[in-house]
């Protein structure tokens, strides 16, 4: 491997704070047993957050960010992983307290690694990454506590989103009814293009007025979003019906009541991507590879970018201006 290799990198001090593309060795990685030549990683939300220095995201300065990654096995202590393994690595502490994927070069604990699972290439498994597994994670889920196309309708906001764009697909190639939030009126077409029955309005999701318990209108849904989302469509699920919520870019606090819980009996489960069990994240990654994955919708939501492109794609991002998953080709 090269001694040098360009890095995005943030640093904090008192006085001043910076991003951008330098030149690192391998003395700036974490510690870890396996060496990875990263040839893939991803651009997520939390991401954007910690390229900023509000996010609270990152814990020690300088540091490297990228919550996802994918490449191969150039050094290991591991005798489970050998020299040109391809590999995945997301969540847990990477990106966060871990230097992530924003490298060439990735230094990672092995279990954190899973093998690519057969049926996906490198690249497939970061247009999925950590949104995809979320919305894997969160169909199954789902699907565990019920939920069968039969149910009627399921609704995911933030549709155009990494998660909410791979949920709706995901969920029209298992046969169910989608119906698409969005805030975007321009990506109707994109979002009945990629598996969504029918497309409604963020407002449509609000209604007129709030009420603890409304019309019921879906049988289940996906939220990344949560916030006053959240609140609302918590009153239009069907009875004994599930939210799987994984977000939280419409805001932390949910000022519902307990009426949806005891007069409808509905399950909200919470989606976390990021301490998932690994037999768990091998379970979701052989379905995304398998009964979930879908060939047409990963070209159709990639966005490639190098990592030069990855400093005002981060800004994007924060904005709500991504549409589906933009990958970083390292």
């Amino acid at each position: 491997m090269k001694k040098h290799f360009k890095a995005f990198v943030v640093d904090k001090t008192e006085n001043t704070y910076t991003a951008e593309i330098k030149t690192v060795t391998i003395n700036d990685l974490s510690p870890g047993n396996i060496m990875i030549k990263v040839a893939y990683s991803s651009v997520n939300y939390k991401d954007g957050l910690a390229s900023i220095p509000e996010g609270k995201i990152v814990q020690s300065y300088p540091f490297i960010p990228g919550i996802d990654l994918a490449g191969t096995v150039v050094q290991s202590d591991d005798p489970r992983y050998k020299e040109g393994d391809s590999v995945i690595a997301t969540s847990y502490e990477i990106g966060v307290s871990h230097t992530g994927g924003y490298s060439e070069y990735a230094r990672i604990p092995s279990e954190c690694l899973i093998p690519l699972p057969d049926g996906l290439s490198l690249e497939q498994s970061m247009i999925l990454g950590t949104a995809g597994f979320t919305a894997a994670l969160s169909i199954h889920r789902l699907e565990e506590n019920g939920l069968k196309p039969e149910k009627g309708k399921v609704l995911v906001t933030g549709a155009t989103g990494g998660v909410g764009s791979i949920a709706v697909s995901m969920l029209a190639k298992l046969g169910y009814h989608v119906v698409a939030s969005t805030g975007k009126e321009t990506e109707y077409n994109y979002l009945k293009k990629i598996g969504a029955a029918e497309v409604i309005s963020r407002d449509e999701v609000f209604g007129e007025k709030y009420r603890p318990l409304d019309k019921q209108l879906w049988a289940a849904a996906i939220d990344p979003v949560g916030g006053t989302t959240l609140r609302a469509l918590l009153s239009k699920i069907n009875y004994n019906g599930s939210v799987a919520v994984s977000g939280l870019t419409g805001g932390t606090d949910v000022a519902t009541t307990v009426f949806p819980f005891i007069l409808r009996g509905i399950n909200l489960l919470g989606i976390d991507s990021v301490y998932c069990p690994m037999e768990t994240r091998k379970t979701i990654w052989k379905r995304m590879a398998s009964d979930l994955k879908q060939e047409e919708l990963l070209e159709e939501i990639k966005r490639e970018i190098t990592l030069d492109e990855l400093p005002e794609t981060l800004s994007s991002i924060l904005k709500g201006e991504n549409r589906g998953r933009t990958i970083v080709r390292l």
